[in-house]
């Protein structure tokens, strides 16, 4: 799994925006100067943060953007299923495969022997892909925009008390 160019933009302009010292506004052309790309790329990025309730355009000449909610309400959950989209990671193109229908029918028969209960069918490799996924959305909403800053700021005072 590989997130886009778009989602690395994103989070680093929410970065930058969350350590702004200018009430948190900063113009389009400026970030575009620091992310290194383009205004045009970067500006259907910041809309579609905008949209999202993400980030809050500032009109005006001395405009920009600012976050639209404090830093630490805004997850890497939230950035990435806004710009990757929100569906599901894995589905199983198999399960109507003679090998898919061979462990299904192997299982039922176990637990027939054992009078077990019946349990789902469920692909068994869509089960564990759904569980990676469950594993990775929950440590991208634990981690947010503050949390990286505030780690950004541990290490710039540990590496000032080192010298």
């Amino acid at each position: 799994m590989q997130f886009s160019k778009s989602t690395d933009y994103a989070l680093h302009a929410l970065l930058h925006l969350g350590h702004s010292e200018r009430g948190n506004n900063i113009g389009i052309k400026e970030l575009s100067a620091i992310l290194g790309v383009s205004e045009s790329y970067l500006s259907k990025i910041m809309s579609k943060l905008r949209q999202d309730g993400i980030v809050r355009a500032v009109p005006g000449v001395n405009g920009g953007y600012e976050l639209a909610r404090p830093a630490d309400q805004i997850t890497f959950l939230d950035v990435i299923q806004v710009i990757e989209g929100r569906q599901q990671l894995f589905e199983c193109s198999n399960s109507n495969s003679r090998q898919h229908q061979l462990l299904a029918e192997e299982g039922a028969a176990e637990r027939d022997q054992k009078q077990e209960r019946p349990r789902m069918n469920g692909c068994l490799v869509e089960k564990v892909m759904n569980g990676a996924e469950q594993h990775l959305h929950q440590y991208l909403r634990e981690h947010t925009i503050q949390s990286v800053l505030d780690e950004a700021l541990k290490r710039c005072n540990h590496e000032v008390n080192k010298k």
